[in-house]
């Protein structure tokens, strides 16, 4: 796993891609930096650091786009795959390499509180308290990068298709308002996102079978459970995707100044799930 950091971290940086990307995010969040805290005087640099998370948007798209899908079409992923290192160490390696590049910019804006403190006042706990969210939040848009890219061996569609599902993530909340209430719009929600698990099941899987019998379980249960208690489906699906919130967690950070634990352990949790999936992609593609 060691070998296969090494030789990612340092290929980012024989070429333009790290360079890109670090510059990039210290030019987009030192323009907020610029505007909120040294043009307005906000005393709190973590009010910066949360308007300025759409930059992972435009940012680790660049970074992950070629994680996966470059090693395809130029079929180097068939020497990694007869190397001696598994599969999970190799997938591991490459996550790890880019949550390196990204904690080089994150070091470098560890100097923005700092610089406040020494010109005047700043929230410097909760300053880096936000620095350490907004890094974790980056490392579990990197997995999902990553496991985008292992679908594809195209550069362009996995950092576009990627750019469209950060953008999602990052609209989270204002996409939930416009989810319906109902009791019967929820129960029929809940039955589409059935036939979406059940549809990646198979794609991950190969399976049909079990993706069949997977469907038809949660299904028959989502059915008895609307007839014994249909009241439990109001509301439902948007209390239940609000827990997945990405920008939710950041803003107890920034602005509630609060510690929030649960939220990190939900970021590296969907990272290191994501990071689960890209290895079983690879993995079947290598018995395949």
């Amino acid at each position: 796993m060691s070998a296969i950091f090494k030789r990612d971290l340092r290929s980012y940086f024989t070429g333009m891609i790290g360079y890109i990307f670090i510059a990039v995010s210290l030019a987009f969040v030192g323009i907020y930096f610029l505007v909120v805290n040294l043009i307005n005087g906000y005393p709190y640099f973590s009010y910066t650091l949360s308007n300025s998370a759409m930059f992972f948007i435009v940012c680790i798209p660049l970074l992950t786009m070629r994680s996966m899908a470059e090693e395809r079409r130029t079929k180097t992923d068939q020497l990694l795959l007869t190397s001696p290192v598994s599969v999970g160490g190799i997938v591991t390696g490459k996550f790890l390499a880019m949550a390196a590049v990204l904690a080089i910019p994150m070091v470098i804006l560890c100097a923005c509180p700092l610089l406040m403190r020494s010109a005047g006042a700043a929230g410097i706990a909760s300053d880096y308290a936000t620095l350490l969210a907004v890094y974790c939040m980056g490392c579990m848009f990197i997995a999902i990068g990553m496991f985008i890219s292992s679908l594809t061996e195209n550069q362009v569609i996995s950092a576009v298709v990627t750019l469209f599902v950060l953008l999602l993530l990052y609209m989270w909340d204002d996409i939930l308002d416009f989810l319906p209430t109902t009791v019967t719009a929820n129960m029929i929600g809940c039955l589409v996102a059935i036939v979406v698990v059940a549809l990646l099941l198979y794609l991950m899987s190969g399976s049909p079978n079990l993706a069949m019998v997977a469907a038809i379980i949660g299904a028959v249960a989502v059915i008895v459970v609307y007839f014994v208690d249909a009241t439990l489906f109001e509301s439902l699906l948007p209390n239940a995707l609000g827990i997945l919130s990405a920008t939710a967690v950041l803003e107890t950070f920034a602005f509630d100044f609060v510690f929030n634990w649960p939220g990190l352990v939900f970021y590296l949790s969907v990272a290191a799930l994501f990071v689960f999936l890209t290895a079983q992609t690879v993995q079947k593609r290598r018995w395949n």
